[in-house]
């Protein structure tokens, strides 16, 4: 798939479980597999540090990992919600607060930002979450990182981003969510960037939108 290439995937069909494991710019719809759309999702975050040989041994250095979601309207940032603006202006997106150092290999969302879709107010066209190493170390120290789409009113993971790989890079924008229609889009995007703050990341956000 090149770069900037979109395939929509169907939601409403797959496994048992529902999700689907989402590629660099890939898109999925954000309808129920009954029909109908999705109300609220919550995009988690998780991931641990890994662990470094030192002079006593194996050992791992905390890493702290932050989430945010950067609300656009035709392209320029209204809004953003982050671990110092928990709910965003109007009330439509809720980040669960700041995780300082990943979790503990359990697979489960260290930090989780929380969309109301049906309040996201109409001139509201883009959700861009990244994600950034606040203490500053790159990806090659973290692993098992991943991004997340769930169905908030029924638990059900709808679309998972990994990051995989590492790299010389501080911080990843990872995925928007966009209307499309009458109706929600999810897109994977899984560019790298460097910065220890979303306001660091706006110059590689804005060419994804």
């Amino acid at each position: 798939m090149r770069k900037g290439d979109q395939d929509v995937v169907d939601t409403t069909k797959g496994g048992s479980s529902g999700g689907v494991s989402l590629s660099k710019g890939q898109a999925i719809s954000l309808e129920k597999r009954g029909g109908g759309t999705l109300t609220a999702v919550r995009m988690g975050l998780g991931w641990q540090a890994a662990k470094r040989r030192g002079l006593f041994g194996m050992r791992t250095r905390e890493i702290d990992l932050d989430a945010s979601a950067v609300l656009f309207a035709d392209k320029k940032p209204v809004d953003v919600v982050f671990f110092r603006h928990l709910v965003s202006d109007d009330g439509s997106v809720r980040h669960t607060g700041d995780n300082l150092v990943g979790g503990a290999g359990q697979g489960e969302d260290d930090e989780s930002i929380l969309v109301d879709l049906q309040s996201v107010p109409g001139h509201i066209d883009q959700i861009v979450f990244t994600v950034n190493s606040f203490t500053g170390q790159t990806f090659q120290e973290v692993r098992n990182a991943f991004c997340r789409l769930v169905d908030e009113t029924t638990g059900e993971e709808l679309a998972r981003y990994t990051l995989d790989g590492g790299g010389q890079y501080t911080a990843q924008i990872m995925a928007k969510v966009h209307r499309s229609g009458a109706g929600w889009q999810m897109t994977a995007l899984g560019n790298a960037a460097n910065g220890r703050t979303f306001q660091d990341l706006m110059p590689a956000i804005l060419p994804q939108l």
